[in-house]
């Protein structure tokens, strides 16, 4: 067993990105002071701007809390492919794929809990229940009580959320789901070793281009734009040790790793709609979905030459693969066309 390639995955990401915080104070698009790249960092690892990829980030607060989630959203018409990052990732890790798929759908990718721009009471509640409470109310609040037809993508941590986000059946206009490399039996395989792989990245940086320079030589991220673009918002920036840090704190969530995987195989094949498992490597698939596949209960797709951020690493082949999924499973805007044909057709 490769245990690298395991590691990657989990809690997420061993080797992930760094990023960007703002305190509860601060004003919602608020950047970390920007400091000169050192000499051995070029224009190479520069850091890309959301707007090359995204339309429009907005800030969305929740109701009768102090919560406030930031989300990027591309695309004015289809469905809307609303997107979950990986645990110390943000929503920009699908900010290149998201310049794709916006021609034939909505993109929405919202900052989870204790990531990114989001800011939020207890930014350590990286809880199953209390992530999947924040997906219903961003969504509540950018749709009210009729949200468009929706896929949900979630990679890794962020997969989880969106299987159980699914599996609660609660959103009606649910019309697929797209799990990006993380299965059961290998996370749950791998959350041993996690504290030591995340205690074992590089912890500081003098410059946000050392950060992107560091993830790509690592192969954390492979791809130099999608790094350029997506690693600043995973950075805080550190006045008294005048550095880069992670902006999100995962060593400190450990007692709700186990929850985001524990029985997430048979919650993904139970989830009603059409679905699509994207891997990164064909060891990864445990017995339950092993069996599941035989069945055809869901549509597998082998990613190679990718590390564990497949939408990060090949984003055009990603963007390929969610528009294919939407076309195969004929899902417009309102819904599957087809099934919807039928319910006019009994109706009339």
């Amino acid at each position: 067993m490769d245990s690298s390639s395991h590691m990657a995955s989990l809690p997420e990401d061993a080797t992930e990105e760094p990023s960007q915080q703002r305190t509860h104070s601060d004003s919602a698009f608020a950047s970390v002071p920007h400091r000169p790249p050192t000499k051995s960092s070029s224009e190479k690892y520069a850091p890309l701007d959301w707007s090359l990829y995204f339309d429009r980030e907005d800030d969305v607060a929740i109701p009768e809390s102090n919560d406030v989630f930031h989300v990027y959203t591309a695309g004015t018409e289809g469905p809307v492919v609303f997107c979950l990052h990986g645990g110390g990732y943000s929503g920009l890790s699908f900010a290149v794929s998201a310049n794709k798929i916006k021609e034939k759908a909505r993109v929405v990718a919202m900052d989870l809990r204790g990531h990114g721009k989001s800011s939020t009471e207890n930014e350590l509640d990286l809880s199953v229940e209390t992530m999947c409470n924040d997906v219903f109310a961003v969504i509540k609040e950018l749709y009210g009580n009729s949200p468009p037809a929706m896929i949900l993508v979630g990679h890794s941590m962020g997969g989880s959320i969106a299987v159980h986000v699914a599996a609660r059946r609660s959103l009606s206009t649910l019309a697929g789901l797209v799990v990006v490399d993380v299965v059961e039996g290998t996370a749950m395989a791998s959350l041993i070793h996690m504290q030591k792989i995340l205690s074992g990245r590089m912890q500081h940086f003098s410059s946000i281009e050392k950060a992107i320079e560091w993830s790509v030589k690592v192969g954390s991220l492979r791809n130099i734009d999608s790094a350029r673009v997506s690693i600043p918002p995973t950075l805080k920036y550190d006045e008294s040790k005048k550095c880069y840090l992670y902006r999100t704190e995962l060593e400190k969530t450990e007692q709700y790793w186990k929850g985001w995987y524990e029985g997430l195989s048979d919650k993904f094949l139970s989830c009603p709609v059409p679905k699509l498992l994207l891997l990164a490597g064909t060891d990864r698939l445990d017995r339950s979905l092993t069996i599941g596949q035989m069945q055809g209960k869901f549509q597998m797709i082998v990613v190679r030459h990718t590390g564990h951020a497949i939408q990060e690493d090949v984003p055009d082949e990603f963007a390929t693969l969610i528009v294919n999924f939407i076309s195969r499973n004929q899902i417009g805007p309102h819904g599957i066309v087809v099934f919807l044909m039928l319910i006019s057709l009994q109706l009339s």
